[in-house]
C-alpha cells in the first residue's frame, strides 16, 4: 500500500481505505477458489492493484463515462479503476460464474455503486462504452473482433474512445495483424519497480 500511495498521492481517504480492504478480501476468497495465483498474492498490490491502476495514469475517466472490463477474472483492472473513478460507470464481464461471484461479493462489501458484474460472453453485450479495458486475455486482433461494436463513436476524453489493453512481453505479431490505430504507453515511465519494465498499455482506437 505504501508504494501505491507514493504513485497515487491524489487519492482520497475513502479510496485508500477501499483499496486497502481489497487485500484481505482476496486472501479470503483465495482460500476458497483460485482467484489469483498463490505466488502472486504476496505481491497483490504491485501486480494486480497498481498494474490495474496504470490505466488511471493514462486517462482519468470523466463523470458519467462508461467503461467495460472484458475478461475481468476476479475484478481486474475494473475494481481498482472503479474505486479511483467513482463517477464513472463500470460493467465487469466474465464467462466464468465463480469469478463473477467474487466480483459481486467484493463490489457489495465495498459499497461500489458504480459497478455492475455480468456472467456472459462479450458478444452478448449490446451496449456501447467510452472505453473497454482488459488485461491481455487474448491476441489483440481476436479481442478487437469481439469488442469493436461496443465502442461508442463520440469521444469526449483526452484519448479517443477505444480499448486500453494491459500487455507484457513481445506482442509485435499482435500489432502487425491489427487493423486499427494504436498508441503504446510504457509502464516503466510511470513506475520504477522492475515488475513494470516490460509492461505496457496499448490504446487501440479508430
Amino acid at each position: 500500500m505504501e508504494t501505491l500511495k507514493k504513485y497515487f498521492s491524489g487519492l482520497t481517504i475513502d479510496q485508500l481505505q477501499k483499496l486497502e480492504a481489497l487485500g484481505p478480501m482476496y486472501e479470503d476468497w483465495n482460500q476458497k477458489i483460485n482467484v489469483i495465483s498463490r505466488k502472486d498474492m504476496a505481491h497483490f498490490y504491485l501486480r494486480h492493484v497498481m498494474h490495474s491502476m496504470a490505466i488511471y495514469k493514462v486517462v482519468g475517466f470523466k463523470a458519467g463515462a462508461s467503461v467495460m472490463d472484458v475478461g475481468t477474472g476476479g475484478g481486474f483492472p475494473g475494481i481498482p479503476l472503479a474505486i479511483c473513478n467513482p463517477d464513472t460507470n463500470f460493467l465487469l464481464v466474465d464467462s466464468i460464474g465463480k469469478k463473477i461471484k467474487v466480483v459481486q461479493d467484493v463490489v457489495e462489501k465495498l459499497g461500489l455503486k458504480n459497478v455492475k458484474a455480468r456472467q456472459c460472453r462479450v458478444e452478448e453485450i449490446g451496449e456501447r462504452f467510452d472505453f473497454i479495458v482488459s488485461r491481455a486475455v487474448k491476441p489483440l486482433p481476436l479481442y478487437m473482433s469481439w469488442v469493436k461494436h461496443n465502442i461508442r463513436d463520440e469521444s469526449r476524453h483526452v484519448l479517443p474512445n477505444g480499448v486500453l489493453y494491459l500487455k507484457g512481453g513481445d506482442f509485435s505479431q499482435d500489432l502487425a495483424g491489427l487493423d486499427w490505430r494504436y498508441t503504446i504507453f510504457e509502464l516503466s515511465g510511470f513506475f520504477a519497480e522492475p515488475f513494470f519494465a516490460t509492461k505496457k498499455i496499448v490504446h487501440v482506437y479508430r
